[in-house]
């Protein structure tokens, strides 16, 4: 069973380039702990305060021995600690999810052309 950790932040939105730093470092310490980082996701529209991580294991197991080594991880420590000392992220939430496999990853179909809509009469 793959399960996703989802992390919503809310961050200070003036300090959008520190955030979006603290999330390039985790691209090479998240992998080397043995999670799978699907990606961040910073706001572009609508909520300027609103960032998004996942990140997948194979179990909860796993999840537990990425946090041990995670907390091990020199750069993963100082990552942590340069956030807390700027200040930019403000609230931390983390939801853990399962994968529905057949809903997983599915790549886009080439479209349909669509058909014009029926005209309807004024007294319909």
């Amino acid at each position: 069973m793959q399960i996703t950790c989802f992390i919503r932040y809310e961050i200070d939105p003036f300090q959008l380039d520190n955030f979006r730093a603290y999330a390039d470092n985790w691209s090479r310490i998240i992998p080397r702990c043995g999670g799978h980082l699907v990606g961040y996701f910073l706001p572009h529209e609508g909520s300027n305060f609103v960032a998004w991580c996942l990140i997948a294991f194979d179990s909860l197991s796993a999840y537990e021995t990425y946090r041990q080594r995670l907390r091990a991880d020199a750069d993963g420590r100082a990552n942590f600690e340069w956030a807390q000392t700027q200040r930019f992220i403000l609230r931390e939430e983390r939801q853990f999810t399962r994968t529905v496999d057949s809903t997983f990853a599915q790549p886009a179909q080439p479209a349909l052309p669509v058909a014009p809509a029926p005209l309807t009469s004024p007294t319909e």
